[in-house]
């Protein structure tokens, strides 16, 4: 199964949502809304926030791999 790489991040706080290209040597703990400036992080059991709020999973998650230390989603 190929990896994706792109995911539709979308802020918790405003609902703008935004393609963005993921990280695959590291997770993305914060990310800065383009629309309202708010910083997101990651739910609570979340290695990331594409995790969290894309959507499609980070690309360690998606092999089935801990990410940066976790136990995955």
């Amino acid at each position: 199964m190929e990896t994706i790489l792109k995911s539709i991040l979308t802020c918790p706080y405003c609902k703008y949502a935004r393609e963005e290209v993921m990280p695959t040597d590291a997770c993305q703990f914060f990310h800065e809304c383009s629309s309202c400036g708010a910083v997101i992080k990651p739910l609570e059991g979340d290695c990331c926030v594409f995790c969290s709020y894309g959507s499609v999973p980070c690309p360690p998650i998606q092999k089935s791999r801990s990410c940066c230390g976790s136990n995955g989603r």
